[in-house]
This record gives C-alpha cells, sequence and structure tokens, in this order.
C-alpha cells in the first residue's frame, strides 16, 4: 500500500476566533482543537495568508474592544465597582489615605528612622 502525506486537518476558524476573542493563547487553542500548534500555525499561513501570530493579535483585540464595550455599559447603567475601576485606571484616579501622628499636644511629631546595621560574625 502507498504511502503519502497524512490528510490536512480541518481547523475550525470560527472556534479558533472565539478562542482568540476570550484571550486563550495558541497553546490553548491547539490543545482544545486536539492539534499540534506547529499544525495550527501552518494552517493559518496557507488557509489565512499570514502567521498565525498575526492572526491571532487581530483576532484578540475584537476581544478586548468587546469587554471594553462591556465594562463601558456597565459604567453608563451606574454600576459604582466599574464607574471606580474606570476612573482608577482611565482618568488616572487613585484612593489616598492621608494619615499624620500628632503628640500630646495634638501637633504633628517628626519622625526619625534609625537603622542598626549588626555584625553577627562577632
Amino acid at each position: 500500500m502507498a504511502r503519502g502525506k497524512p490528510p490536512l486537518k480541518i481547523i475550525d476558524w470560527d472556534q479558533v476566533d472565539s478562542m482568540c476573542k476570550i484571550q486563550c493563547t495558541g497553546e490553548e487553542i491547539a490543545s482544545v482543537l486536539d492539534i499540534d500548534y506547529d499544525t495550527l500555525a501552518t494552517a493559518c499561513k496557507r488557509e489565512k495568508k499570514m502567521p498565525f501570530s498575526d492572526y491571532i493579535g487581530q483576532k484578540k483585540l475584537g476581544g478586548k474592544a468587546s469587554l471594553r464595550r462591556n465594562q463601558w455599559k456597565l459604567a453608563q447603567d451606574g454600576n459604582a465597582t466599574m464607574l471606580i475601576y474606570l476612573g482608577k485606571n482611565m482618568l488616572g484616579q487613585a484612593d489616598r489615605l492621608d494619615q499624620q501622628i500628632t503628640g500630646k499636644d495634638g501637633k504633628p511629631q517628626e519622625h526619625k528612622w534609625i537603622i542598626e546595621v549588626v555584625n553577627k560574625t562577632q
């Protein structure tokens, strides 16, 4: 019996795209498809005419945009946690904790730090 090349693996590109959008790695995608990463990369080059690194990069951006859209919607709907998160991450807002140590007279106390180096080889 003649032996030739093994048949090409059929790649479910819709599944690949979905996994890219949820930020899966190429190795994770290949594992779910039960193929080797190199097989996935070769199929991408053959069928999509681009390196898999470019392909996954483009598809991951779509997932990030979708996540951002959902976060924005939550904030617009008044979700306080999302408003705080977006404020900190997009506007540079931060929690501030001001503390001042005062003495018995109510005036601020000066702090002096003393660092003692001990020679443990004695």
